[in-house]
């Protein structure tokens, strides 16, 4: 579909409200997204090149809203620009819904991960994404293909220099996990916290092979992220492991798809987030049993820690299963701090900020010790203690 019909499709669409069962607890009222300039079309923001995680890659991108740097990539991949007539863009995210149909009319700026069969990757790729400017917007596009055999991890990462820019965000991400292979996507979210975020992240794994996937999020002011797996060859594994903190006024909403299409499929979802001050957050998970996936095992939690009496969640798990041998379950929780913890701790000298450190560090370790790249899982740790102020 041209970019003129694509753009059509995009102002044919009304912008999503609290009617739709999707975004009834996301109210964009006040947002426009047509009030940002797009791209390269307001004053640039350069992205920063210091990072949250400290780590020895083989290929290293930066982008920002005047385009892609591509600082080196290794030999015998593709970790280069990604050009709009690939034949396998927009296979698994298309035009169908308002922020998706935006981004495929608009999106300039895009990189294609392409691992070629049986090539293993030792260190970790990495592509960073600067906030975009004040006043603007940012299309990020990601294309993923890792042919069968292949094993390698992304670190995808959003961030901002500076905390108060008010811009837009909008990305695509697109993984083929291709058969037998193995590949670890991170994707951290820490944009400035006036920023509007909005992302379509879906991944299509093949037979025998295996998805780790690492989302965090810590910055923005309001958006959604669509978190989708599909698990379409006999074997697929994916593991999605999430982490998130607000505070102030900031609203995050993860929507999740575990979408079992072959048989013996194994899918593993674990989110837990904490709220601070009069910050919200919403989840909303599905696992899908499509008829012919039997012997599918499928899990999904959520765990919510509320530190302040205003802090809110909303934790929506859901099934919807056409098969009649499978193990399906779920778990979803919302709770305040335990005072008998917070007490014990301070009654042994900590701070109340210690103790809250502390005890966000037991609610998050089973989390955390599910990632396996070691600054990774360290930086999302150091990411979450952060959000507790000094006394």
């Amino acid at each position: 579909m041209a970019r003129a019909e694509l753009l059509e499709r995009y102002r044919g669409m009304p912008l999503p409200n609290t009617t739709e069962e999707s975004w009834r607890f996301t109210d964009l009222k006040g947002f426009d997204p047509d009030a940002f300039a797009a791209n390269g079309e307001t004053s640039q923001q350069t992205v920063a090149r210091k990072s949250m995680l400290d780590i020895d890659v083989a290929g290293l991108a930066f982008v920002d809203a005047a385009g892609i740097e591509i600082e080196n990539a290794p030999e015998g991949i593709r970790f280069e620009v990604l050009d709009d007539s690939h034949p396998q863009l927009g296979d698994l995210v298309g035009p169908d819904e308002k922020f998706a149909a935006q981004n495929a009319a608009s999106w300039q700026h895009g990189l294609l991960v392409h691992v070629p069969k049986g090539v293993v990757v030792e260190r970790p790729l990495y592509v960073r994404i600067a906030n975009p400017p004040d006043g603007g917007a940012l299309f990020w596009r990601l294309l993923v293909i890792a042919e069968p055999e292949s094993r390698f991890s992304l670190i995808e990462e959003l961030a901002s220099a500076d905390p108060d820019l008010a811009g837009y965000s909008n990305a695509v991400v697109e993984l083929f996990v291709g058969q037998g292979s193995k590949v670890e996507y991170v994707s951290i979210q820490n944009l400035a916290r006036e920023t509007w975020h909005f992302a379509s992240h879906r991944a299509r794994v093949g037979r025998d092979a295996e998805l780790d996937w690492v989302a965090g999020g810590f910055g923005s002011k309001k958006g959604k992220v669509r978190i989708e797996n599909d698990l379409d060859g006999q074997g697929a594994t994916s593991r999605v492991t999430g982490a998130y903190f607000a505070d102030g006024d900031q609203h995050l909403d993860y929507d999740t798809l575990q979408k079992h299409i072959a048989p013996n499929t194994t899918s593993d979802f674990a989110f837990k987030g904490a709220l601070r001050e009069r910050a919200t957050a919403v989840w909303r998970g599905m696992i899908k049993v499509e008829p012919d996936a039997q012997k599918t095992n499928a899990y999904q939690e959520n765990r919510n820690l509320l530190l302040s009496p205003k802090a809110h969640a909303d934790s929506i798990p859901g099934l919807e299963i056409q098969a009649n041998d499978v193990r399906c379950t779920h778990g979803a929780t919302v709770s305040q701090v335990d005072r008998d913890q917070l007490f014990y701790a301070m009654a042994r000298g900590l701070t109340q900020a210690d103790a809250e450190r502390l005890i966000l560090r037991g609610f998050f370790q089973d989390v955390l010790d599910r990632i396996e790249l070691e600054p990774v899982r360290e930086a999302l740790g150091e990411a979450i203690e952060a959000r507790i102020p000094q006394a």
